[in-house]
């Protein structure tokens, strides 16, 4: 699978082409200036010269036109054909309270997201455009949007409301949402990965510290708090955006000033921050340089910078009753030793020891204490494209059956929902190509975890669960969870068929290698998987 991830704002569009059996880049790249006469293109290709030259592109369409016929030129491209592009994901900034995951487009989706458009004003409607310029241009690919705000859409009412008049958060939608969340979701999972563990046991602090800055609490995975909130404009101090404030302040410079509404928000984006405090500067790079040469303004924004984030993990510690593992990111948390060295300073407390030459040295894992301290690279493109590919393999196109001739029997099978949970794709492919034939609608699940997630959302009908040797213990696990996901919600119980080898079918008689005198499936098929008697044993157990 080929997929192309785009973000498109106001004036630029940037794109990065993955393939999804590696995911690996194909391409990437940015259309700058969009609508001005020197709009420009910059394209780069694994092994390849970069592209950078002057370009046409009036609008957001005449841009994405231009990036496919890139993608796809005789010379310098990467594809024979656009149409190779199998999904297109679109980072859209705000999604309310409607959208809470990764969704796939279709009309009515795309009216929701304009419906959101008054959220983020100066974000959404170039999403927007962005999504129906990819409708045009590629109707042939598959389109998913990818929340910035979906990631903390886990919040608890006490986390995301205001004490506002109650009015406002019913009837105007006013709460804390929360940004960065592709982020703050792709560092945590990698944080775990590197440390070995678990995600649903550790409790972190995700620090997003670029231009635009963020800090997420994240407990067992969830978000349970975050910075920023109605807009990107709370929390943090970033470059050119002040973070919290007292709002008493703006009436009284609004009356002063005789500013309007819409003056007063470009200034709150545009011209506060480290550009304010710094006098001019809002690259943290700049600001170092220049704090290094003795510029007292430029030490003192950088100081207020580094305290602000403490303040925020210090909160975010005491919220979750503790700190795991404190993680630092994007261009000023992945580049700058001086700024996690101000941060850090101080929050021994909370068993936080830099390790300073691993720090200077940007290391993965710049900590020596209890709590580990780590560099983890975000990759927010390749976030969405991974989105995007789980999207579309948990819930596979919807003609996926009409495609395929259904055999004599089918009828009415198509009501039924079946969950296949497999990290082998071709296996997936396999056991769905069979079902669907039948007319059963198939959704699919790479993890375990995903799998819960998966089977909350669309409850199936009966479960496909793959288990290896080494798997059995998670293979229980998984069983368990679902059990009691099922008995909390008081629903109904969902078969699950064991798909595994004949080793592991015989080693299941052996309950000590489970761990427990039951494993609560109701049926086990063995590998390799014989159609006919997989369609025998699913319609036993529906």
């Amino acid at each position: 699978m080929k997929v192309l991830v785009l973000n498109c704002g106001s004036s630029s569009l940037k794109f990065k082409l993955f393939r999804m059996d590696t995911a690996e880049p194909v391409a990437a790249g940015l259309v700058e200036r969009i609508g001005a006469p020197e709009a420009a293109l910059v394209f780069r290709a694994p092994g390849r010269e970069d592209v950078k030259e002057q370009a046409d592109a009036p609008d957001h369409e005449q841009a994405i036109d231009l990036v496919l016929n890139t993608l796809a030129h005789p010379h310098r491209g990467v594809l024979d054909d656009i149409r190779e592009i199998d999904a297109v994901g679109h980072r859209v900034v705000h999604g309310a309270a409607t959208f809470t995951m990764p969704t796939l487009i279709d009309e009515a989706v795309l009216l929701k997201i304009k419906e959101c458009i008054p959220f983020a004003p100066l974000h959404n409607p170039a999403n927007v455009r962005g999504i129906e310029a990819s409708l045009y241009l590629m109707p042939f690919a598959r389109q998913v949007a990818v929340f910035d705000t979906a990631f903390h859409q886990t919040l608890e009412p006490e986390a995301y409301l205001y004490a506002l008049p109650w009015e406002w958060h019913e009837r105007r939608g006013i709460r804390r949402y929360g940004f960065h969340g592709t982020s703050h979701g792709y560092v945590s999972r990698k944080a775990a990965e590197f440390l070995g563990r678990r995600l649903d046991e550790l409790r972190m602090v995700t620090c997003h510290l670029g231009s635009g800055a963020s800090v997420a609490a994240v407990d067992g995975g969830r978000s349970v708090d975050t910075s920023t909130g109605f807009t990107a404009v709370e929390g943090l101090v970033m470059g050119t955006r002040p973070g919290d404030i007292d709002p008493g302040i703006l009436p009284v410079v609004m009356e002063q000033d005789g500013l309007t509404p819409r003056e007063m928000t470009s200034i709150l984006n545009k011209e506060c921050g480290l550009l304010a405090l710094s006098g001019g500067d809002n690259d943290v790079r700049v600001i170092e340089e220049k704090a290094a040469a003795g510029s007292a303004r430029h030490e003192l924004a950088l100081k207020v910078f580094a305290r602000r984030v403490k303040k925020y993990i210090g909160a975010y510690a005491a919220v979750m009753g503790g700190l795991d593992t404190l993680v630092f990111t994007a261009g000023i948390g992945e580049n700058s030793p001086r700024v996690r060295s101000m941060v850090c300073d101080g929050l021994e407390f909370l068993g936080i020891a830099i390790d300073p030459a691993a720090n200077e040295a940007n290391s993965a894992r710049i900590s020596r204490g209890r709590t580990d301290v780590l560099v983890i690279p975000t990759d927010e493109e390749l976030a969405i494209a991974l989105e995007v590919a789980r999207v579309l393999g948990a819930e596979r196109r919807p003609d996926a059956a009409a495609a395929r001739p259904a055999r004599p029997g089918g009828e009415g099978a198509a009501a039924k929902r079946i969950l296949t949970v497999d990290d082998n794709p071709d296996m997936r492919e396999t056991i769905a190509a069979v079902l669907e034939t039948e007319g059963y609608r198939v959704y699919q699940a790479a993890t375990m975890r995903e799998g819960i997630e998966v089977a909350a959302q669309v409850l199936p009908d009966l479960i496909l669960l793959d288990v290896m040797m080494d798997d059995i213990s998670a293979g229980f696990r998984f069983a368990k969870e679902l059990r009691e996901a099922e008995k909390a919600r008081g629903g109904r119980r969902i078969p699950i068929l064991l798909v595994t080898g004949v080793e592991t079918v015989t080693d299941l008689k052996f309950r000590d290698r489970v761990g427990t005198d039951t494993l609560p499936v109701d049926g086990f098929l063995e590998k390799p998987v014989d159609p006919d008697l997989l369609l025998e044993k699913v319609k036993a157990l529906l």
